[in-house]
This record gives C-alpha cells, structure tokens and sequence, in this order.
C-alpha cells in the first residue's frame, strides 16, 4: 500500500470490484480496500442474475413506476443505459476466465409499464472453476435466476459466486493494489471535499490520498444494529448475507456533510434465528417468483409459483399475510412490521412457522447464504428438515392443539385458522390474503411443525444521496468534492425492487464513478 493513489475504492465487492476495473482501465492507479479477510461482500451470496434491457423506454417506464417517484428521473437514467451496455462490458470482463454467459428474457416482478421488455445476463458456466475450492467462505445462491426457471439453478459455477469470479479475475489482471482485513476508518478531507482515507490494518492506521477521488463501495448497514433502529419501525432484524456492512459508508460520508436517501427500504424477507449466532437470520427456502396480473400482464403470473409449505401465524394464533408474495424475498417482512399500541409489542415479531408432515417432506424450508469464513456461522439445513427438530429450530408435535400449546398462542384460534385454511382449499376458495392456489400446501397429516420467525435483511437501499455521476451530495444539491458511491450503498431503489437490479446497479454505478474519479485524476 503506498501513500497516494489516483483513485481508492471501499469495499470489494461487485461495485467495488467494477469501480476499481473502470478506474484501472483508465490508466488511474488504484488501491482496493476490504475491511473482511475475504473478498465478496455480500454480492458472493447473490442469486447472480443480473437485469438488462435493450429497449431504453421500456426499462425506464418499469424502473419509473416501481420506484413510485422518490427517486429522480436523472438517477434512474443512469442505470437504464447501463443495462444496455452491460452485457457486452461484463461479456468482455467474463471472456478472460472463459464463462460462459447468457441474456434471457425474463419480464420484472410486477406489471408496470414496461414489464415485458426485461431481461436478464446470467454466468451459466465457468470451465474448471470449483467455488467451494476457492472460496469456501462464502455459501451463496447457485445459477442465478433463469428464464422459465423462476428460481436458482443447480449449476454450481454460477449465482453470485461466479459472477464474482469473473470480477475478481477481472481485478487481478490489472494493475490494481488489493488490500484485505483493511478498514477505512474515516475519510481525508479539505475545504474542497474528500481527498484520501484513514486506513486501519491490524490495528495500525495509515493515512492514503487519492488524487482522483475516493469510492465507497462498502455496502450497507445490514449488521448495524443502532443503525437499524434508528431507521426502521420493525425490530430486531436479522441480517442472512455479510456481517461486514456496518453502515462504515453512510458514518463517513455523513461526516462531509452527505444527504441520506431511502433509508427505510430493504430488500428482505422472514427466516429463522441462528441457532449459535442471534444476530444472524437463515432465510427460508429460495421459491420462485410469480408475477400478479394487471393492466397489460399476460396472466399467467401465478403459474410460476410453486408449493410453499407453510404458512405463518402471529402470536394470538392467527395469519395475517400472504406467504407467498409475488417477491417475497423483497417485500416478505413488510407485513410484520405494524406495533400494537395495546399490547405495546410487534405482534408478529415474531411469529410461527407451521406446516405438516406431507410439506415436511417436500424441502428443506431453511436456505442459508453466508459470507463469513467464521465455520460457527456457516449453518447446514437438512433435505427433511428433521435436523431442526432435534436442534430446536423447528418443533413437532403429535396434534395442533399441543403445537398451539408449545407457541403459547390461543389454541381455539390456532385450530380455527387451520381449519379455514384446509377448508379454502379443499373447496377451491381464494385465499383471504391473495395467496396463489399452486401454492398451498394442506396442514392435515401429523406430526405438526413450527418454527420461531423473524424478519430478515439481504440488503439495505438507503444510504448517501448522488447524482447521475454517483458523486455524494449534500441536503442543498451541493456535491462533495472527490466522493463517490457505488452499489447497495445509497441505491437508487426507493419503493419496490426487482430481481438483479441491485447487481446491474453495482456494475452500473461501479464502473460509472470508477471512470469519473479516474478522469478527476488525470492530466489536465
């Protein structure tokens, strides 16, 4: 590590990783910090498919409308132009390792404007790439999210795994310094804006300038709890990806004076508690998105659902959502989220997964994705969920009412909710809650199972407001001079988001403020 770079990026993961390429290719010279001892972020654990489109109006019609005008036509453009060009950009960068990629379409999440257009770049195959070789700390989603599949295909060399493959090779072949288990405690600043960091490796701290400008690309606050608290209604939430976004980003560019954006919105879901870590939630089985029908859809959303086995029931023994929502993995935790000013509790937090024998036969329920090299963390979910049971994840129990009696919830409106629940389907009824029909799942063979179920974060959206060229701003549209974000950190998404967004937002926004901090630096 020397003194001066052109450029220093924050945190090494798909954002980080593409700001440090595009700044290198430039022909800045480029410090990579990674304050983990292992490269990959969060982005490691992704399910890999990344959102393109080569149809500009469409895409800026669907990102428009799913963001519900809290962010501003100038940053979303950025984006939408970047999934034109990033299949060939990342085609490039994937060519060096030899994977082999593939842009399918796969029409968005919800029906907006636009919808149908969507596509979606995936790595199907890296030849001799072995991801439990060379990166045993990560468990990730495998395959990405295919058309027609609707969820993660079994090919071990793709999902975020070996999308960050191809990003880390790409970091290698250049001329890129790469520092690991190195901190960046604070940022270097005059009365022009950020001109360097503090770094901390093993204790020692080291002061490094750039010349160019600096990019956090550190991720977000998943494992801050003040931060979280402070943010967010709903409490405790367990973060399922990376203990290693601490908020570092947000504290650092606040302390230039940094404006905050979209704070409240996470990408997340519902889980169980880890078993040895509590802070650590395992999300449940990864099911395929479905899309509602709506103004234009082509109806046939809910044929991509599959049996979900369970439903869930809040603490007075009753179900208060749909399980099963179209994007469940982004929304799922919103409707536990209300306090109950009487009872001066979250009522649904938690609340009780339960299913019978049949559904307990179907899948393992629970799907961690972790990157941690910590083995403690690195949680093993059984194919029949029996594991669980022995180890207190899950409870059995011979009949409901005993069930009702462990989760110490009314036993005549326990029973009463199963009841409703068999008798909608048998009788072909619509659910209550909009559940789809293909997914429901029969509670009527014992043993009966529960389980404790909190809300879990993969990712926040909030963070320092930018413009188009992802430089920090301050509340009076004033930029701070030589910062930049990149990825998770301040993301554009503002109300509902939709599948591989936040990987084409890392590429997207790493590769633009890489090349604006880079082009800062150069010769005038």
């Amino acid at each position: 590590m020397r003194s001066a770079y052109d450029v220093i990026v924050v945190g090494f993961g798909f954002a980080g990783g593409a700001a440090a390429v595009a700044a290198a290719d430039k022909g800045a010279s480029v410090l990579l910090l990674e304050k983990m001892p292992d490269p990959g972020g969060i982005s490691i654990t992704a399910g890999g498919g990344m959102r393109v489109c080569d149809d500009y109006e469409a895409a800026f019609d669907y990102i428009k409308a799913s963001n519900d005008g809290r962010t501003p036509d100038a940053n979303i453009a950025p984006i939408v132009e970047g999934m034109g060009w990033l299949p060939q950009w990342f085609g490039e960068l994937a060519a060096d390792v030899r994977a082999v990629t593939e842009v399918a379409p796969y029409p968005g999440n919800y029906p907006f404007p636009g919808y149908e257009a969507l596509q979606m770049l995936n790595v199907l195959d890296i030849p001799g790439f072995d991801p439990a070789r060379e990166y045993p700390h990560a468990k990730a989603l495998t395959g990405g999210t295919r058309a027609g599949r609707g969820g993660a295909a079994a090919n071990a060399a793709g999902g975020g795994i070996g999308v960050f493959k191809v990003v880390h090779e790409a970091v290698k072949r250049r001329d890129i310094d790469v520092c690991l288990g190195a901190s960046a405690r604070r940022l270097l600043s005059d009365e022009h804006g950020a001109t360097g960091v503090v770094v901390d490796t093993g204790g020692e701290q080291r002061r490094v300038t750039a010349r160019g400008g600096v990019v956090l690309a550190c991720g977000g606050f998943e494992s801050a709890p003040d931060l979280k608290r402070q943010y967010w209604q709903i409490d405790p939430v367990l973060s399922s990806a990376c203990r290693g976004n601490t908020g570092d980003g947000i504290r650092m560019a606040q302390a230039l004076g940094a404006d905050l954006w979209h704070m409240w919105h996470f990408h997340g879901t519902y889980g169980f508690r880890h078993p040895e870590h509590p802070d650590i939630g395992i999300r449940m089985k990864r099911l395929p998105d479905w899309r509602p029908s709506g103004r234009g859809s082509a109806g046939d959303g809910e044929s991509r659902a599959a049996p979900m086995a369970w439903v869930l029931v809040d603490q007075a023994g009753r179900r208060f959502m749909n399980e099963y929502a179209p994007y469940v993995q982004d929304t799922g935790h919103r409707p536990m989220e209300p306090f109950d000013p009487a009872a001066l509790r979250f009522s649904r937090v938690p609340c009780w997964a339960v299913f019978d024998d049949v559904a307990r036969k179907l899948y393992p329920v629970g799907g961690p994705v972790l990157n941690d090299r910590d083995p403690s963390v690195h949680y093993e979910w059984s194919d029949d969920n029996l594991s669980e049971v022995e180890n207190g994840l899950l409870h059995r129990a011979d009949s409901l009412a005993e069930l009702a009696s462990y989760m110490d919830v009314d036993e005549a409106a326990f029973c009463e909710t199963v009841d409703a629940w068999n008798g909608r389907i048998e009788a072909g009824l619509p659910d209550e809650h909009g559940r789809p029909m293909s997914t429901r799942c029969a509670i009527a063979t014992p043993p009966y199972y529960c389980g404790e179920i909190w809300p879990v974060v993969s990712n926040t959206q909030g963070g320092p407001r930018h413009d188009a060229e992802q430089r920090v701003l301050t509340p009076f549209d004033e930029p701070v001079s030589g910062l930049y974000v990149a990825g998770e950190l301040g993301s554009i998404w503002g109300y509902l988001y939709t599948a591989g967004c936040n990987l084409t937002e890392c590429f997207v926004t790493g590769r633009i403020s890489g090349e604006h901090a880079a082009e800062r630096a150069a010769p005038t």
